[in-house]
């Protein structure tokens, strides 16, 4: 087998695990219950990924202390809510778990501190090692008290016991990683402390060192105790990351220090380190956007491998098999964690396993389902995986009478409604007026930052051919073909085309599709009209092939409307932009293009900017006539994806599995 170092057991102290494959720990959002236990999303969850083949499952984040961050978040194994509820629900979740085989570590964090995101924030005075300001918003933490330390060490004890009793097979800690609480009492430029958690970085490893102490002497020498840990910061100051390759004074842990931390941390007790790098301040590290390359931390985690004896643990765009096989035979780490991946597809590991690589459906790490959502709204999710973290609520429906659906349209909303259709027992058709399926997701999946968006629709091509589904190219449907089908149902996903207007020069100016799929070429110097994502990701992409590329936005910023919803998204690509030497003209508005020359208004007058060529990129608008046309024509009749409303690559999958799964 190509992968077999991949599924040869790996130890953690005393627990063997099956493979090298880890859940890593995400955000838990919506998946406990009002007394700090697992709700059945929460173990449908966890369970469906260890149905899916994972060695080691590791949770979401779970609070050891809820009284000093008591409203940041809902599970709690300790006394604060309902021990005996969080070990009876925590029991029925791991037995389930280890019914396939798999182990689970419960994670429990010391908090957030002067990270804790506004929305779950309320009234409370922000916490942190010392009076420093506040990541998100403008206001200086309260630092912790000796006493309050002390108190959430011994939660810590009780909650990992609690852990213990509800069949949990370790526990692992949150973390001295990514600017969290116990990070900030580890990292001199958060932690001004005089008494003895802070100054040496001994003092700063305190904090940590008492948990995995107290742990171990509650829960005995036997239950393994993993560290979340990050090697490097990335800080350049306050708020303000470093990019990939930038050249920066790091203002928090460097290597050097990183590397001797992790050597006192396993000193102290802890049995293996679940390595990264980077912290809040620089968030797009420890939650890598596809602007990051993959596997980001093969080499940090190499330098932690070779200065530890304890199992390592790599994440971070991880999920292409012979990269993560390469690591593992390279010495780089013994574990390979799947976060991300494991919510797109949670049979990744058994379809790797079976050698079925074709059908694992990809992560296009958008952020959208999963970072973004715990950010604004508080549950987790995944745009292009619809089912999870909602496996019950949207398991496939039974069918009583089998229908045969027609879908015009091979965007991502036709293609997820013909493989949900198809799987439940129905006969979808599907036309594609176009040479390929995928729709948007071919010009946008243009550059190679995107490449997961062309394999988000080589997927659909794939499942849609072992579904035997029958598929059309190259054929667009009339409103005639439609009513002489014979169809019990048509769904409509015709998408969307770009808007256009006229500048003067016409010749020279192009959409942003038509330069993605190479159908034009833009020159040597062009202009992009629209600074949202299209257009700032297609100004990228032109810069790196050696383009001048200026971006003129109407607005007084870029990616002010239509950007991503995770923050590590956009602030990356935000500071992207300039830092590649693209650039923008804000607050403007173009008149004309004509001889090479763009005039544009802004609000110190008439600008102009030579160039070889202009690209639009104002956004989409709705291609809807077929549905009018036959609207009073079809009893059942649906309109989805962009033609129902412009949107994202999200909602036209989540609207598509709503629909046909209920047909």
């Amino acid at each position: 087998m190509k992968y077999k170092n991949l599924f040869t057991p790996a130890k953690i102290g005393s627990v063997t695990i099956k493979n090298r494959f880890a859940m890593a720990p995400m955000g838990p959002l919506g998946l406990a219950d009002a007394q700090g236990g697992f709700n059945q999303r929460g173990i449908d969850y966890y369970t469906e990924r260890a149905k899916g083949g994972t060695g080691l499952i590791i949770t979401g984040v779970t609070f050891s202390d809820c009284q000093v961050e008591t409203q940041s978040m809902p599970n709690c194994p300790n006394s604060t809510f309902n021990p005996v509820h969080f070990i009876r629900t925590g029991r029925e979740m791991t037995e389930r778990v280890h019914a396939y085989g798999s182990k689970i570590f419960l994670m429990m964090s010391a908090g957030f501190g002067r990270v804790t995101i506004p929305t779950n924030l309320g009234e409370f005075p922000p916490v942190a090692p010392s009076a420093i300001p506040h990541r998100w918003l403008d206001k200086i933490c309260r630092p912790l008290t000796v006493e309050e330390i002390h108190n959430i060490v011994k939660s810590f004890g009780d909650g990992a016991y609690n852990a213990k009793r509800a069949g949990f097979d370790g526990v692992e800690i949150h973390a001295v990683h990514e600017g969290y609480l116990l990070d900030q009492f580890a990292i001199s430029m958060f932690n001004q402390r005089t008494d003895e958690y802070g100054g040496s970085l001994e003092n700063r490893l305190r904090f940590a060192r008492e948990v995995v102490e107290e742990i171990k002497a509650r829960c005995g020498k036997d239950f393994p105790v993993a560290l979340r840990f990050s090697v490097k910061s990335m800080i350049k100051d306050w708020r303000e990351g470093a990019l990939p390759g930038e050249e920066f004074e790091e203002k928090g842990r460097d290597i050097e220090e990183g590397l001797q931390a992790a050597k006192l941390l396993v000193e102290y007790g802890y049995d293996a380190l679940d390595t990264d790098v980077g912290t809040y301040d620089a968030w797009w590290w420890n939650h890598p956007p596809m602007y990051q390359e993959k596997g980001l931390y093969r080499p940090y985690c190499k330098m932690v491998k070779e200065a530890v004896d304890v199992p390592v643990l790599c994440a971070g765009r991880m999920d292409n098999p012979d990269m993560a096989s390469e690591s593992i035979e390279k010495g780089e780490c013994d574990i390979i964690s799947l976060g991300r991946p494991l919510l797109a597809d949670p049979d990744y590991v058994n379809k790797l396993r079976a050698g079925r690589t074709g059908c694992i459906r990809p992560c296009i790490s958008c952020q959208e389902g999963c970072m973004g959502r715990v950010q604004e709204y508080s549950m987790i999710n995944c745009a292009v995986n619809p089912q999870a973290a909602r496996e019950r609520d949207m398991a496939y429906e039974p069918i009583l009478r089998k229908k045969k659906v027609l879908i015009v349209g091979g965007g991502v909303a036709g293609c997820e409604a013909a493989r949900v259709l198809a799987i439940r027992g129905h006969e979808p058709v599907l036309y594609e007026k176009g040479s390929r399926l995928g729709g948007n997701l071919i010009p946008g999946g243009a550059p190679d930052f995107k490449e997961d968006d062309i394999a988000l629709a080589d997927w659909y091509d794939h499942t849609l051919k072992e579904l035997r589904v029958p598929v059309y190219l190259n054929h667009e449907v009339t409103r005639d073909e439609v009513l002489t089908g014979d169809f019990d149902a048509v769904i409509l996903a015709t998408g969307s085309v770009p808007k256009i207007f006229s500048l003067g020069d016409d010749e020279k100016v192009y959409t942003a599709s038509q330069v993605l799929l190479k159908e034009k070429d833009c020159g040597q110097s062009t202009v992009i009209v629209g600074g949202g994502l299209v257009g700032c990701e297609t100004a990228l992409w032109l810069r790196e092939q050696g383009k001048k590329v200026t971006i003129v936005e109407a607005l007084d910023k870029i990616l002010a409307v239509n950007g991503p919803l995770c923050h590590a998204n956009k602030d990356m690509l935000e500071r992207l932009v300039p830092y590649k030497g693209i650039e923008v003209v804000t607050g403007a508005r173009v008149k004309s293009y004509e001889k090479g020359v763009l005039k544009a208004q802004t609000g110190e007058g008439e600008k102009e900017i030579f160039c070889d060529s202009v690209i639009l990129a104002v956004g989409y608008k709705e291609e809807d006539s077929l549905y009018h046309e036959l609207e009073f024509e079809v009893p059942e009749i649906y309109l989805l994806g962009d033609a129902k409303k412009v949107s994202n690559i999200m909602y036209g999958i989540w609207d598509a599995f709503e629909v046909a799964n209920h047909i």
